[in-house]
């Protein structure tokens, strides 16, 4: 591996690792989640971490493939800048579905982290289409975990 790929791949591998090991530890599938009402089309729970796992390895290679593709300082910059975004606001809808045990108020995050989903699918596609494919897989999960956080919503309300 060249040096110059090293820091990247280093730095994108953590910080996936870092996101998904917080989000997992505040995931909590105990009683409060169980007893949810949930609409029939609800994965089973199993399914879960394993699309996760595809689809942080995908973020992970998207987030170096356009970092290595930016043509210049600030183009990086905002690259790392919009990864980490996601990443705060990937954490963030867990602490407020799981821990807060607010899916109300996950939903409206959920739109955010789709927003920002999209706004990185945007920016890297000018330099890197690859970067921006790698990330369309994670679009439709969030848009798919966005509506079945929005059934919940549905089907549970109030919250709180």
């Amino acid at each position: 591996m060249k040096p110059t790929i090293i820091i990247p791949v280093a730095v994108a591998t953590v910080a996936a690792l870092c996101v998904a090991a917080l989000g997992a530890t505040v995931t909590d599938l105990g009683p409060w989640y169980q007893g949810l009402a949930k609409p029939a089309w609800n994965p089973p729970d199993v399914v879960f971490p394993m699309g996760w796992t595809l689809i942080y390895a995908l973020i992970t290679v998207a987030g170096i493939t356009a970092w290595r593709a930016a043509r210049t300082a600030a183009q990086a910059e905002w690259v790392i800048a919009l990864f980490a975004l996601n990443g705060f606001l990937n954490i963030s809808w867990s602490i407020l579905f799981f821990r807060f045990q607010r899916p109300d108020w996950a939903f409206y995050e959920v739109i955010a982290l789709w927003l920002s989903i999209l706004a990185m699918i945007v920016f890297c596609g000018r330099f890197s289409k690859s970067a921006a494919a790698l990330l369309v897989p994670y679009l439709v999960w969030v848009g798919f975990a966005a509506a079945l956080n929005w059934s919940v919503v549905q089907l549970n309300a109030p919250f709180g």
